[in-house]
């Protein structure tokens, strides 16, 4: 008679269970949905009812995923702003690209008008100071790894002088774009996001 060690040991070495593999995808559809919809709405503005019905799946399955919504918060932020390093990072990928071509894709309509799928650290910006630990460093490190990668996109600025442009330029794109969002006139709306961008430009690019 096999002992209970070795039985689970065996059960370790097989393929996981279709309910296995279906809970896993139903995890990560809950999370990237989660990631969207707090984008658009704010984290304080949807409903643990909402976000499952978004994803599909029943109110009464949210416990099977996670110990808490604070626990659904944490794992959505984190998820949104790895699709901000993603697009990031895709940008500093090529060779030829400079801080230019991040002010143009961050502060393109595109982006304006795709809140569900754009940057996290402008669409939740304004939540963050009543968000939890996890997600407040999660935040921060997104942050700070948006100002490593605008200012490798810099080296004609002088090392001195690079990180405060740095912080100022990402500051600015963020403040923009939030505004032109927010505003209820579109030809206002692109006249801010035009008129930072060039005032970007015009400091950054000499």
């Amino acid at each position: 008679m096999k002992s209970r060690i070795q039985v689970k040991a065996m059960s370790d070495n097989f393929p996981m269970g279709h309910s296995q593999t279906d809970k896993i995808e139903s995890h990560e559809r809950i999370v990237k949905v989660a990631a969207g919809v707090f984008r658009e709405l704010g984290i304080y503005g949807v409903s643990v009812a909402d976000v499952m019905k978004a994803a599909g799946l029943t109110h009464g399955g949210f416990y099977k995923h996670f110990a808490s919504r604070d626990e659904l918060v944490d794992e959505a932020v984190e998820a949104a702003l790895a699709d901000g390093s993603t697009a990031a990072n895709a940008i500093a990928a090529n060779p030829r690209a400079t801080v230019g071509n991040f002010i143009d894709v961050y502060l393109s309509l595109q982006h304006r008008d795709r809140i569900q799928a754009g940057c996290a650290v402008t669409a939740l910006a304004s939540d963050m100071p009543l968000a939890g630990e996890r997600s407040r460093n999660a935040y921060s490190a997104q942050v700070l790894r948006y100002v490593e990668i605008i200012g490798g996109l810099m080296p004609q600025v002088p090392e001195q002088d690079r990180r405060a442009l740095t912080v100022e330029a990402l500051a600015t794109m963020v403040g923009a774009l939030s505004l032109a969002r927010a505003v209820d006139d579109d030809a206002l709306s692109r006249e801010i996001l035009e008129t930072a961008s060039a005032g970007l430009k015009a400091r950054l690019l000499k």
